[in-house]
């Protein structure tokens, strides 16, 4: 058994999953914000992962697979409005536009994103349990 694959592939999937956290924490802290640096307001963002290509002498080997991100989507939420009339990003009706942020949603993404990091972790401990336990026997 290759002990160092086994160990890749966890430690991709805890990277995808810090990369979901990451952008979970940027939609969570711009859910109050009304606009950007360029004048729009903040599309929330998701993250596509997907398991990780490997070379063509790898799929020939029969390689084990990780994850990886394959990029960062920006969603197409309506706009939050909120009547706030003294508010100096108030349009002439007086309302705010704020980012079509659901909070629930994001925190069970971010739960989601750190239960999923915990069992890499549980994996790779187990990895490496059985490298050590196998060095043990062999010496």
């Amino acid at each position: 058994m290759n002990y160092l694959q086994s160990f890749a592939i966890s430690a991709s999937g805890m990277t995808v999953e810090k990369t979901r956290v990451d952008v979970t924490a940027v939609n969570l802290a711009n859910a109050s914000s009304t606009r950007s640096a360029d004048g729009s307001t903040f599309r929330p963002l998701r993250v596509v992962s997907a398991a990780s290509t490997p070379q063509f002498a790898g799929l020939l080997e029969g390689a084990l697979r990780g994850a990886e991100v394959r990029s960062l989507k920006e969603l197409e939420t309506a706009p939050r409005l909120a009547y706030e009339p003294g508010h100096p990003d108030a349009d002439e009706r007086g309302f705010v536009s704020y980012p079509g942020i659901n909070p629930v949603s994001e925190m069970m993404n971010l739960l989601t994103a750190v239960r999923i990091y915990e069992a890499n972790v549980a994996a790779l401990g187990s990895a490496k349990a059985m490298a050590q336990r196998t060095l043990e026997l062999g010496g």
